[in-house]
């Protein structure tokens, strides 16, 4: 599509129309605009400037009112105006990134801060929230221990990557002692610390694959419960959404149909994910207007993202997925600050 260039006085009348139908929803008229929007000018040159808009595709009449309302080129139009002018530098903004490191500390989990920022989007947008789960190419080992456990069975006590815990219980093919399970972990960590948890039980498996006739006790004991032990763990899910209930408020008259097509995209994930993947490697915040997404379900909703990252690559995105006439003023930075404090929060494990 190809950039329009307005003129300054058909700029701030776009953007002051796109943000009376954003507060209030209904279609907007010459009067209401007439001396709001630093304009100045009589209702009638702004109905002659809003005729043009709508012959350049910017506004529409969604039926035979004087009111017009944006087009999805329009808030095209006015989300790059606004992305252009807008600093992330305000009291409003301070206080938000106040509020995000305390709800997002990193002394909890990836998993929990993932589950943590999609609700804190959801409630803090009223909308939405999703966050990819993290998914990390490699998880470094920095100890284990393993404690016995009734019958045939071990807790193991994870500690990976910087200082992330994770708590397994594994089944095993005999009762162990505290003693062996103690000497297992002190070889494991004595010869593993630092590496990654893959190439780790690619070792073990070699081991098993020699005679095990050649194996002393420890190594037996080693290989028999480290095989099970040390696998990565598996994700649940490929991401996590709040607030879906918040888009009812927000549905049009006669959207539910919209409405129940767009949740059904959030369980079949598969159109959700393929929009997140276009945007964990874009240069901060992302938004995709309407059929800009090209995915129908989207038809009547935007979704505004932003990649996280560790360590300075890319590690996952959220957004928040809400109506187009959803308030992006408010949304663009909830987002990109989110998406930074996550980013130092997770550094940080």
């Amino acid at each position: 599509m190809a950039r329009l260039e307005l003129n300054e006085r058909k700029q701030r009348l776009l953007m002051a129309l796109v943000e009376r139908h954003i507060r209030h929803g209904q279609p907007v008229g010459s009067k209401s605009l007439a001396g709001g929007g630093g304009l100045q000018v009589s209702p009638a040159t702004i109905r002659n400037i809003m005729a043009e808009l709508e012959d350049m595709g910017l506004l529409t009449s969604p039926h035979t009112s004087a009111g017009r309302i944006p087009t999805e080129r329009g808030y095209r139009l006015y989300v790059d105006t606004l992305l252009a002018s807008t600093t992330m530098e305000n009291p409003d903004n301070a206080r938000l990134r106040d509020e995000l490191r305390q709800l997002l500390a990193p002394d909890q989990s990836h998993q929990a801060l993932v589950s943590q920022a999609s609700r804190t989007l959801a409630e803090l947008t009223r909308m939405a929230g999703l966050v990819a789960v993290p998914r990390r190419e490699v998880t470094t080992l920095r100890q284990v221990e393993f404690l016995p456990l009734s019958g045939q069975r071990v807790l193991v006590v994870l500690v990976v990557n910087r200082s992330e815990v994770q708590n397994r219980i594994i089944q095993t093919s005999r009762e162990y002692g505290e003693v062996e399970l103690r000497q297992a972990a002190n070889y494991i960590n004595h010869t593993y610390a630092g590496c990654d948890l893959d190439s780790i039980c690619e070792g073990l498996l070699s081991t098993m694959d020699a005679d095990r006739a050649q194996l002393d006790e420890l190594m037996q004991t080693t290989v028999d419960i480290a095989g099970k032990a040390l696998r990565p763990e598996q994700k649940d899910s490929d991401y996590v959404v709040s607030g879906e209930s918040n888009l009812l408020d927000s549905a049009e008259a006669g959207g539910i149909g919209k409405l129940r097509d767009l949740f059904e995209a959030f369980n079949r994930k598969r159109d959700i994910l393929h929009l997140l993947e276009r945007s964990v490697k874009a240069d901060g915040v992302q938004i995709f207007i309407g059929r800009e997404s090209g995915y129908q379900p989207f038809e009547e909703y935007s979704l505004v993202s932003a990649p996280y990252k560790v360590d300075n690559g890319p590690m996952g995105v959220l957004a928040v997925v809400g109506p187009t006439r959803m308030d992006y003023e408010r949304v663009i930075p909830t987002v990109d600050i989110t998406a930074r404090i996550l980013s130092a929060a997770l550094t940080q494990l």
